[in-house]
């Protein structure tokens, strides 16, 4: 077996360590860069929010068949596939509204198309952030069913 020293990279996330503060960190920069330019979004204006309070999707929102032939060339499932993979490594700020687009994958209309945007321009805001997981707690408390009674 070899050394090959730290991990710096690893199935498209950074690993950074601060070894003297005793940090870990993980971060999906190149990863969100390759997503935002599949998607032709490289150069959007960032977003702060990647879902706006009282956006609303249902199933009366799906393609109407006048807007059918314009979404058979978006590529909606590909987007929520591209999130999905980075929300469950290092953006679990974005896994709601994943999830909710996620569910219209069969038939999206216009309003998830541009939700879906949205989300990838909040990716671009914070696309230089880690995910630091805290420090792991040391001290433990065994609880019994005396503790649990009233």
């Amino acid at each position: 077996m070899k050394d090959l020293r730290e991990a710096s990279f690893v199935l498209g996330i950074e690993i950074h360590q601060e070894r003297s503060l005793h940090l870990l960190g993980f971060s999906q920069r190149v990863y969100i860069d390759h997503v935002l330019d599949s998607f032709n979004m490289q150069k959007c204006k960032p977003g702060n929010v990647p879902v706006v309070k009282g956006d609303k999707f249902n199933l009366d929102q799906c393609l109407i068949n006048d807007f059918r032939e314009f979404m058979k060339n978006v590529p909606y499932a590909s987007a929520v596939g591209s999130l999905f993979y980075a929300q469950v490594c290092t953006r679990p700020n974005i896994t709601f509204i994943v999830g909710v687009l996620g569910r219209y994958q069969l038939s999206p209309g216009s309003e998830h198309w541009v939700a879906m945007k949205k989300v990838m321009r909040s990716s671009l805001l914070s696309q230089h952030a880690y995910l630091a997981p805290l420090r792991a707690v040391t001290k433990y408390r065994e609880y019994g069913e005396e503790d649990l009674t009233v």
